[in-house]
């Protein structure tokens, strides 16, 4: 009864947006339903708690792992593994998203996630060497499996709730992503140098767990029946494989950061250790800020999906190249354009990552596939996949440029990858006219810029 009630509402919703861009209905506009409130808290504790158990790591885990005798290429695999296994994880939970139903997959995973960051905790009462690496490999994978449900099932959701406006919501979750992301480390870091290095994890992990039975209780459920579709023939849509290609450019140009950046701006710019973390603060802000903005403008106007993308993902591209900057562009290093550069790609980055999951689940229904949550669940799993494969390239291929070569040109190699994934990407809408189907119904098309924050503003 519950789920007839949500579909219900979503219809209704859809239909009165519908009126309102006919103009048609000026008087009547769609609200936004309590339960879709309510999802919309679910998802933004999940990206939020999420994140910031992932990121407490960074600050001081490498100096515990030295402690323990534990060499930094194998440090750095324990962060990589975390990459793969969400990866894997994404495309089979994506796949069977339904048989295991999409609430119960995301509070099983934070479950999972929050104890394994519990049980991180407490690796340093493992003896040193092989035993102590063996169970930070164990308990990072399975941790990894957890976040994996959490985010493909909360994808999905997200993307059932608010079909109209995958692009705004997913904004608006980005702010909670950077929270996340930007406390974890000096919330961790302080733990860690007041209570040692078992309460970070023993307390984030219990915060995790305590969003199980708010999820439990606030999160509606969604029926579906298990689709036929595949995740090869979703992956083969040309359309849908330059999207990935851009997606996998965009987080390994994120990932690559992550090892590399704090090391050059110490040796470039001789800054204290405390100053680094604000450096990164700038990416991650800007990212933030901007993507509400942004998902806004490509749902009230989808067409511009496509610009946007095209014009934040070159803008990127540049922003990788003067990052360093790049030997050929003859320039030297400072620290103001740096910083500049930084708040350019975070910008950027938003233009280029918000509409992509809605412009993939539009080409999904476009080219056949069920407009059900199971479909919805093969998309989220793919963009988990694509997004973790970019995180785990990233930092290993960028880390292996930087030791060769050096930051600056490791850093421009990145932005090329972003404008060859962009170049492809904007030649195929550039040639698109010529093979397109016939358009879409107005009522789909106005549906599709059917407003989400101005109903309730």
């Amino acid at each position: 009864m519950e789920d007839d009630e949500i579909e219900a509402e979503s219809r209704s919703d859809s239909r009165a947006g519908a009126e309102d861009s006919n103009g048609e209905a000026a008087g009547r506009k769609p609200k936004l339903s309590r339960k879709n409130i309510f999802t919309l808290v679910s998802a933004a504790s999940v990206n939020f708690s999420s994140m910031i158990c992932y990121s407490i790591l960074g600050p001081f885990f490498p100096t515990e792992a030295e402690k323990k005798g534990v060499n930094q290429t194998v440090t750095g695999l324990i962060f990589g593994c975390y990459a793969l296994c969400t990866l894997l994880g994404s495309l089979v939970l994506g796949k069977y998203i339904v048989q295991i139903g999409a609430k119960f997959m995301l509070c099983a995973g934070l479950f999972l996630s929050g104890g394994c960051t519990v049980l991180f905790g407490l690796l340093d009462r493992v003896p040193h060497g092989v035993p102590f690496i063996l169970m930070c490999f164990i308990v990072r994978s399975i941790d990894a499996v957890g976040f994996a449900a959490a985010m493909t099932s909360s994808f999905a959701i997200i993307a059932k709730a608010f079909p109209n406006n995958i692009a705004t919501v997913l904004g608006i979750l980005e702010i909670f992503t950077g929270l996340g992301l930007v406390l974890g480390p000096p919330l961790g870091g302080f733990l860690y140098q007041s209570f040692g290095y078992e309460i970070p994890f023993i307390v984030l992990g219990f915060v995790l767990i305590l969003m199980v039975p708010l999820n439990i209780y606030v999160l509606p459920s969604y029926d579906a029946t298990p689709s036929k579709d595949s995740f090869w023939r979703l992956f083969t849509l040309p359309k849908i494989s330059l999207l990935c290609f851009l997606i996998f450019s965009m987080s390994s140009c994120f990932g690559f950061l992550d090892p590399t950046m704090s090391l050059f701006v110490i040796e470039k710019f001789h800054l204290p250790t405390g100053y680094v973390g604000l450096v990164f603060l700038v990416l991650a802000l800007f990212n933030s800020l901007s993507s509400p903005l942004l998902g806004i403008v490509s749902d009230k106007m989808p067409n511009t999906r496509r610009w946007l993308m095209v014009i934040g993902g070159i803008t990127a591209a540049l922003g990788y190249c003067f990052l360093g900057p790049a030997p050929f562009l003859h320039l030297k290093s400072q620290l103001w354009l740096f910083v500049f550069m930084l708040a350019l790609t975070g910008f950027s980055s938003g233009m280029t990552c918000i509409p992509t999951l809605p412009e993939i689940v539009k080409c999904a229904y476009e080219n056949g596939f069920e407009d059900d949550l199971s479909t919805l669940g093969l998309v989220s799993g793919l963009y988990g996949a694509v997004w973790s494969f970019g995180t785990f390239f990233g930092p290993t291929v960028g880390g292996f440029l930087v030791e060769k070569f050096n930051f600056e040109w490791a850093a421009a190699a990145q932005g090329g990858l972003i404008f060859i994934s962009v170049l492809f990407l904007g030649i195929y809408y550039f040639v698109e006219p010529c093979f397109r189907r016939p358009a879409t119904t107005s009522v789909e098309e106005n549906e599709e810029r059917a407003p989400l924050l101005s109903n309730h503003i």
